[in-house]
Order: C-alpha cells, then sequence, then structure tokens
C-alpha cells in the first residue's frame, strides 16, 4: 500500500551530509518526494510502498553520517503527489530556529587518502574537506548552512568541483566548503613584513620551523603559533615575546605512535586524541623524553593533540617534528583569527606567517580535556564541541542569556530546553577579550535567532560579564556564583535534586559580600543553603594576593603565630622585607584592602608558599598546580581539619593543617609528602563533611565542581573516598569544571525559574 509521509529531523543534521544520506536511501528504496534544509533542521517528505518507507525511516537514523546528531524525528502522514523522482530542494528559511549547527570536524580517512595520493587532484591540497569533516561553526555567517551563507562564498567552484557537489553519489554532494586547487582557498607563506616567500610555503614553513623559526599558522578558528618542540632555544624565545613565562603550551605531534614516545597513552585518551573533535589531551609525561624543558616546566603531564586539518597534515607527516603548536596571541589575549590584525597583533612573535585567504568568521581556540575513569573530562570547551547543544529536560520555551564569569568566559543561550554553550572566550579583563564577548553573543543570536527575554549573570558586581548583563533592558536574575558551579553538574546529568554541592574555587561573590570558595551547598533548583566552608582569612592587598600568594601565607601564619611567625623556619620568610610585610599586616588587621575569604584555592596558595615552592603566580592556579605536582603518590598520611558550629554552619578550620605542616617542615621534612598529606588531607575532609550534612539532610547525591577540582589527585581521592561511603558522585563531563562551565548552570537555574520571573512581572 503507498503511502506519502512529512518528517522532520532535528539536531545537528546540516553540514554533516544528511541530505546526500536521505538521497541515497531514498533512491535505494525507490521513493519519490524532497528534502532541504530548513531553519528547523531537515524536511522530508517521501511517497512510496509502505514497507519501504518503514525500513527507509529506520535506516535514515541508524546509518546516519558520522558527524550527525538527530534530537528528535516527527512524522505525519499526508496525502499522496505521485512523481517518480526524488529532488534535493532549495534551503528554506523559516521563523524559528532549532537546528544545530555543526562543530568543526578533523579531517577525515578519505580525504586523509587523497591528500597523500599522488594521483588524486586533491594531492596536497591544504584545504581539502567533503561532508564528514571541514570547517563549520568557523565559517558559517548564518543559517541555513548554504554556501552563500559561508565565508565560502567567495571561492566560485570549478566544473569538477561542481560536479561532485551535484553528484548525489559523491561523498561532497552539497559539501559547502568544497574546494581544490583550481578554485578554492590559496596558502601563502609571509615574512613578518607581510612579503611572501617563493616556493612552496609548506616545504618552506617545515624548514624554517627546523631552523628554530617561529611561524604564526592559520588554521580553523584562528593563529597558532608554531616552533620546534625539541628547540630549547626557540621554544624559550616564543615565551619571551608571548609573554608567556611558564604557562604550559600545547604540542602536536604526526600521530599517536609519536605521542607514546613522550607521554603515556590509556586506551580513553587514545580515543579522544583520534575523535573527529581533536582536542588537546593532557597526558602523563614519560620520563627521559627529549623535549624541551621549557615546554611545560614543573609539570607531570602534558598536553598533546594530532592533526586536525589538512594543513596540519602536511605539516607534521613531511616534517616529521613534535611541534609547540599554541594559541596565536599575547598572554591574556583573545586568539587573533583576522588577517590584518593577526599580522599586527603577532608581528612581534611570529617570524613568518603560513597564511591563507579562505576567511574564519568566528574564533574558537582548540578544546581541552583530560580522561578521568576512562571518560572525558573537559577543560577548556571549544573547537571540535561548539556549538553542540546541551539537552535539558526542561519545558520552558522561552529563551534566555547567561552571561558566565569574570575569568575562563563562556556564555550560554537557551531556550525550548536546549543550551548552547559558547565556545571559550577567555578572562574579560582584557578589553579585546570583552569584545569577543559582545562579538560571541552578537554572532550566536543571529546564526540561531535567538533573541533572550531573560538574562542571567553573577552577583560579583566588578565582573564585566555582570555590567554587560545590568545595561540589557530585559528581566534578570543574579546566582550566586558557587550555586552556578553545581548546578552546571546538575543540568549535566539531568539531575533533579537536591545534592550536596561541594563548589571549591579561588573566587566566587558570596551572599555576605566575603569571597568565597571552599563551599558545601545544599542545592535544588530552587535555591540553595550554604550548610559548610572554609574559616574566613583576610585577603591581605585584596586581589593582589592571587597573583603574590605569599600574601595568603603571611595572612594564615599570622592568624596562628602572630609575632612570633618571625621566628618560623619557613624559607620564602627570609625573602621578604620585614617593615614592609609589618606594615602589611597592620594594614589587613585593621581591615583595610582585605575582605574575607573562605577560599579553598587560595589556602593551595598559602601552602605553595609555605612550602617554598611559588611566592609569586605568573599564571592563573600555578601555585596549585606546582603543589600538585611534587605530592608523593604513595604516601597515605594525612593532615587532619578541625570542625566548628557556628550559626547552624560547619566551619572547616585549616589551622591544625597548617600547624602540621610548619612543624615538619622545621624539622626538615619532605616536601613531597607534605604537599601529599595535605592533599590528602582536603579529601578526607570533603568526605567527612559530606557525612556530616548527610545525617542532617538524608543526602546521598554529591556534586564535584569549581577550579580546584582540575587537580586530578585531589578529583581521584575525593570520588573514591565518597564512594566508599556510599555516596553517589557526579561530577562534569560536558563542560569545564572551572569557571568555563558557569554558563550552563546560570542557564539551568534561570530556564527552572523563567515562569515565576514572568509570573510577578504579570502581576506587578
Amino acid at each position: 500500500m503507498k503511502k506519502r509521509i512529512r518528517i522532520r529531523y532535528e539536531g545537528a543534521v546540516q553540514g554533516v551530509g544528511f541530505r546526500p544520506h536521505i538521497y541515497r536511501l531514498a533512491q535505494a528504496y525507490h521513493l519519490s518526494g524532497w528534502v532541504n534544509n530548513d531553519s528547523a533542521g531537515v524536511t522530508v517528505e517521501v511517497e512510496g510502498e509502505d514497507s519501504e518507507i518503514e525500513s527507509f525511516l529506520k535506516e535514515s537514523v541508524e546509518k546516519a553520517p558520522v558527524l550527525a546528531r538527530i534530537r528528535s524525528v516527527q512524522k505525519s502522514e499526508i496525502a499522496l503527489e505521485g512523481g517518480n523522482k526524488f529532488l534535493i530542494r532549495e534551503s528554506e528559511k523559516n521563523q524559528a530556529v532549532s537546528t544545530q549547527v555543526s562543530a568543526d570536524a578533523a579531517t577525515c580517512p578519505d580525504c586523509l587518502k587523497e591528500l597523500f595520493d599522488p594521483q588524486d587532484r586533491r594531492f596536497r591540497y591544504p584545504f581539502t574537506n567533503c561532508t564528514n569533516c571541514g570547517p563549520r561553526f568557523t565559517i558559517i555567517e548564518k543559517i541555513p548552512y548554504d554556501r552563500p551563507y559561508t565565508t565560502m562564498k567567495v571561492f566560485k567552484m570549478c566544473s569538477e568541483c561542481e560536479a561532485e557537489y551535484h553528484n548525489p553519489e559523491d561523498r561532497r554532494f552539497h559539501a559547502q566548503p568544497n574546494a581544490c586547487p583550481k578554485c578554492g582557498p590559496e596558502l601563502v607563506l609571509l615574512d613578518a613584513n607581510g612579503k611572501r616567500i617563493k616556493g612552496d610555503p609548506i616545504r618552506n614553513a617545515i624548514m624554517l620551523l627546523k631552523k628554530g623559526k617561529i611561524i604564526a599558522i592559520k588554521s580553523l578558528g584562528g593563529f597558532q603559533l608554531a616552533v620546534d618542540a625539541r628547540n630549547q632555544r626557540a621554544v624559550k624565545t616564543l615565551r619571551d615575546r608571548k609573554i608567556r613565562e611558564d604557562k604550559p603550551f600545547a604540542l602536536m605531534a604526526p600521530d599517536l605512535e609519536s605521542i607514546k614516545k613522550y607521554a603515556e597513552v590509556s586506551d580513553a585518551e587514545a580515543d579522544l586524541l583520534l575523535s573527529p573533535e581533536r582536542p588537546i589531551v593532557l597526558l602523563k609525561k614519560l620520563p627521559g623524553q627529549k623535549l624541551a624543558s621549557s615546554v611545560a616546566p614543573n609539570q607531570k603531564n602534558l598536553g598533546f593533540m594530532l592533526p586536525y586539518t589538512p594543513l596540519h597534515h602536511l605539516l607534521m607527516q613531511e616534517s616529521k617534528m613534535i611541534l609547540v603548536m599554541t594559541s596565536g596571541n599575547l598572554s591574556d589575549e583573545p586568539i587573533s583569527y583576522q588577517d590584518l590584525e593577526a599580522k599586527k597583533r603577532l608581528k612581534r612573535i611570529a617570524d613568518f606567517f603560513l597564511t591563507h585567504n579562505r576567511r574564519i568568521h568566528i574564533r574558537c581556540d582548540d578544546s581541552v580535556v583530560r580522561v578521568f575513569e576512562k571518560d572525558i573530562y573537559p577543560l577548556r570547551r571549544a573547537r571540535g564541541y561548539v556549538p553542540r547543544p546541551l539537552e535539558l529536560r526542561f519545558s520552558e520555551k522561552r529563551s534566555l542569556l547567561a552571561v558566565g564569569a569574570q575569568l575562563k568566559n563562556t556564555f550560554a543561550l537557551a531556550k525550548a530546553g536546549q543550551v548552547l554553550v559558547s565556545h571559550h572566550i577567555g578572562d574579560l579583563d582584557n578589553l579585546e577579550t570583552f569584545r569577543a564577548f559582545e562579538q560571541g553573543i552578537k554572532h550566536f543570536q543571529k546564526i540561531f535567532e535567538i533573541k533572550p527575554e531573560l538574562v542571567v549573570y553573577d552577583l560579583h558586581p566588578d565582573y564585566l560579564s555582570t555590567q554587560y548583563a545590568l545595561s540589557l533592558k530585559i528581566p534578570r536574575i543574579g546566582v550566586q556564583h558557587h550555586y552556578a558551579h553545581t548546578a552546571s553538574v546538575m543540568a549535566e546529568h539531568n539531575l533533579t535534586g537536591p545534592v550536596i554541592g561541594v563548589s571549591m574555587d579561588g573566587t566566587g561573590y558570596g551572599t555576605d559580600d566575603a569571597v568565597w570558595g571552599g563551599e558545601f551547598l545544599i542545592v535544588d533548583w530552587n535555591s540553595f543553603e550554604r550548610k559548610a566552608h572554609l574559616r574566613y582569612i583576610p585577603m591581605p592587598g585584596g586581589e593582589k594576593a592571587i597573583k603574590e600568594n605569599y600574601r595568603m601565607a603571611l595572612a594564615w601564619l599570622e592568624s596562628i603565630y602572630g609575632q612570633d611567625l618571625w621566628h618560623l623556619k619557613i624559607p620564602f620568610l627570609k625573602k621578604l622585607k620585614r617593615a614592609e610585610i609589618e606594615f602589611l599586616l597592620n594594614a589587613t588587621a585593621k581591615g583595610i584592602n582585605a575582605p574575607l575569604t573562605s577560599s579553598m584555592g587560595r589556602l593551595f596558595d598559602a601552602v605553595s608558599a609555605i612550602l617554598g615552592l611559588r611566592m609569586l603566580a605568573n599564571y592563573e592556579g600555578q601555585p596549585a598546580i606546582e603543589l600538585e605536582m611534587i605530592a608523593d603518590e604513595l604516601e597515605s598520611g594525612y593532615y587532619q581539619f578541625r570542625y566548628e558550629e557556628e550559626n547552624d554552619k560547619i566551619i572547616i578550620d585549616p589551622v591544625p593543617v597548617i600547624s602540621r605542616l610548619v612543624e615538619e617542615l622545621a624539622k626538615n621534612g619532605n616536601r613531597e609528602k607534605i604537599s601529599a598529606r595535605f592533599h590528602n588531607g582536603i579529601s578526607r575532609m570533603i568526605v567527612e563533611v559530606c557525612e556530616k550534612l548527610r545525617e542532617q539532610s538524608g543526602i546521598s547525591a554529591v556534586a564535584l565542581s569549581g577550579g580546584v577540582f582540575q587537580n586530578f589527585r585531589l578529583l581521584s581521592q575525593a570520588t573514591a573516598l565518597l564512594r566508599e561511603k556510599k555516596f553517589k558522585v557526579y561530577v562534569h563531563r560536558m563542560v569545564p569544571t572551572n569557571d568555563g562551565g558557569i554558563s550552563l548552570g546560570q542557564a539551568a537555574i534561570g530556564l527552572r525559574r523563567m515562569k515565576d520571573v514572568f509570573s510577578s512581572a504579570n502581576e506587578s
């Protein structure tokens, strides 16, 4: 029996070869009808025998292209129209946008084979792609995803590319960035003054890299700075020019086997390295490897990625080098992505530019992840993952904007239970980064045609993201920082609550105007209650104590020992001028520029200085990272925290911990063991406090979030110990545990509270 049905596929179904997939299936099952892209996804009408349509429907989902992610399939029977052809129609534009724009994808095996085949017309062509790979998010100007709406619109396809584009049997059928050496983008090598270097750009670039030169490479989402990772002088020069003293550099290797010469690689880590997303993966460094020591100073880990564009593959396979491949920017600035801007900003860093004339529409950094318990644990979510939406089980149809935090900023747009978390923006303290934040919001609103009806922001009045939110003439909700951290974990796992939120980081504005960061909260979607936190301590000099972390050590030592601190056998005290420090501590005692903090991040800073590891931080989290790096992996001893009750809250006092480690240090104690005992003590404290809160509340679900849980030792220990005590532990799998995940938590809380906000507005 014949019938005709209309099918709507929603999700990541544009730019991934879904229409060609549907076309080929329709031909195979002798169905007539049509398929097209529209602003809601892909719409199909098919007519034919009932059994053939059922097989078509099943295979359309089960055998979908590798990059497709189908969120929903809706079908309805309609009137027969007859006909014997199946067509791919021109894309339509409807009012409501619910389609998912695809993320950029690493070069697929088929394109890679052609790239290195001397008989193929795309041999060594650095911009080859097909429906299964290549640029997507970074070249889209608006949707639907068709060539005229991308930065490829200026390249008119040659007859051969045109034939592929219109051939349903070809994997480049309707591949929007399709190109070849005849008609596509062109690669050039320029010197720092913009003069073109004659000869093969790739071979010349390899020759220059082997001579220790720094090359700015235009990649998918912006410029990268490349240098020979085994050349100490070259890496040091890059550090000096980039003004990046210690922060580790990312690395790129030709293949997986090359990485295994420098780092341990588990099966789960290999899967991530080889995935279409191709993130930077943090790996445990092998002893005795011969990389420049300045690649990742004072680190036990290396961040490796594999080539993800044809240009990378050509560079890496033809050079067989290990390259530093870091973002093209000065430290703290956003990645450069426009040609003129890049040549201006990077001229003093790069010796040469390996660039091309395919415009990048939106900048997008490399993603950074690690593996925890055989699964992904994101640290920076960007290329390869953005703008993939996160699905929430919320029915709210109104839209909102969540503006995120100040550091490691991301923003999020949400509508109809979907949250679109942006790519990594960075630290908004920098003017250029704030402009990137504003540009990113405008771009997301444009390509997804979302006009926010509500804005959600952090309570910190000095955050530029908060000030931006308050400037918008729409209803708004302020959400406490650590509540948002916990809510982001709940949103990822679709938890209905309540949970015990263990939220630990460096800075978060509290409801009492103090700086929070060592928090235990009881959280549901309606509210949170602060049930336990680290004892308050002043931050001498306010935010200066973050970069000059020895100030936090002085605060704790003075609170314990008073004037006797000068008699302590602590090396870093000898490096300070007593008169200046006494002036600082006197000002702190009077409350002059000395906000109170309960931050676990600042406690790590203090201990790092006390042990003589790090007195000044050259990048965010450096004192804590270096403290983790020296911890003895076999040490099982621990330092015990003290607990006190105050106003129905548990106050967690680190004074016994600091006293013990100072005593052991004075006895020439082993710093590696002291660091390990400090970590072990925190893990035990987390469990002990959670047990106290379970006794009070009956809650056994624990959500771990905040930048402190980037500390792998602490994360692993705390999770294992909590499970031993029969807690159900939830950690991040989709967004970073650091402030890059805040916008998701804000958006989820905003969606839950949306009805209350608008019902209150209507009543008033």
